[in-house]
């Protein structure tokens, strides 16, 4: 039968012949309740179509069954991305997920004084990408997983792209096609995985036995306008590469638009590879090949972790990188992909 607005745990407590404490202990999965006894009052829950309110539950067992992510802004398509699979996640899991931004450090650590210090959530997913100390206003013992920037002691557990891997990959791709003259235009280098790019661009020139021209790496900031800037400035000095590595599809875009306003042909005169992998990345002129990384799953991937944690499920700080696949378009190859 369907539940009436009426039943109560009570109810559901005449219904079985026991107390209301022992239905209560049922609903909350106690050990101390008889099988016997247990099994009477499921029946009589499924009988009376009885749901116990979820707010209440969560007094009883001492949890809010909310996480809290937060993340520089909730505007920036990667980190919404994340955000979308770490809800999904959530969700599935039996938890709400409440989304905030905190661009500064002062800004964060009275977020998470708001969200832990009062026990608003049982676990924070922190996506931080910058290489600074924002993982020290997080208490030790409260269960957190970082997305990007990882613990410098790590004492937390973290889920990441494997940046240097990334850019290694895109600019050994360059390299098989015969580009000795490479440049890289990274992101704001106060952000962990541009370093970490820029490293393992370093290595895939290295091992490739070709120099490393640091005028041939331009500092951008993630915009389409910073792509274009670093293609004139490189244009400027007399140093146009043969082929660019955009540390993001964006500043990709920017190559592409300037390049093609200085006549100059993609791929034939200078190949172009992104990472990130936007949905509109095959749409551009010419379609951009790019390290595709799954944000979503990096989100499904944290809150999993989180949960665990949250369970005491796993017994120490797990480290985990996920790979990107290259997707080969018409910026680096022509259209009989030669």
């Amino acid at each position: 039968m369907s539940r009436s607005r009426s039943t109560t745990i009570r109810d559901v407590a005449r219904k079985a012949g026991v107390s209301h404490q022992t239905v209560s202990r049922v609903i909350n999965g106690s050990d101390d309740v008889l099988p016997e006894t247990r099994a009477r009052v499921e029946q009589a829950i499924e009988a009376l179509g009885f749901r116990p309110s979820a707010i209440a539950r969560s007094m009883a067992q001492g949890r809010t069954n909310t996480l809290a992510c937060i993340a520089p802004n909730l505007t920036d398509y990667t980190l919404a991305s994340v955000i979308e699979g770490a809800e999904l996640e959530a969700r599935q899991n039996g938890y709400f997920l409440l989304s905030s931004s905190a661009s500064a450090p002062d800004a964060f650590r009275a977020l998470v004084d708001e969200l832990v210090g009062h026990r608003r959530v049982d676990g924070l997913i922190v996506i931080n990408p910058y290489i600074d100390e924002r993982h020290t206003a997080v208490p030790k013992n409260f269960p957190v997983v970082f997305v990007g920037a990882q613990a410098r002691d790590k004492s937390f557990c973290s889920v990441s792209l494997d940046d240097e891997k990334a850019a290694y990959d895109a600019t050994q791709h360059l390299v098989s096609l015969g580009h000795h003259k490479i440049a890289m235009i990274t992101g704001p280098m106060e952000e962990d995985c541009c370093l970490d790019r820029s490293n393992g661009y370093m290595r895939a020139l290295e091992e490739a036995g070709l120099p490393i021209d640091l005028g041939m790496i331009i500092e951008g900031d993630w915009s389409a306008t910073s792509g274009q800037d670093a293609l004139l400035a490189l244009a400027e000095q007399g140093n146009l590469p043969e082929a660019i590595f955009a540390q993001n599809d964006r500043m990709a875009l920017g190559v592409l638009h300037t390049a093609r306003d200085m006549g100059l042909r993609v791929p034939d005169q200078l190949a172009v590879i992104g990472v990130d992998d936007m949905p509109l990345s095959s749409y551009f002129d010419p379609p951009l090949t790019t390290m595709h990384q799954d944000m979503p799953r990096i989100g499904q991937e944290a809150t999993r972790m989180l949960v665990k944690s949250i369970d005491k499920s796993i017994g120490q700080c797990i480290q985990m990188k996920l790979p990107a696949q290259l997707i080969m378009r018409q910026s680096t190859l022509n259209k009989g992909g030669d």
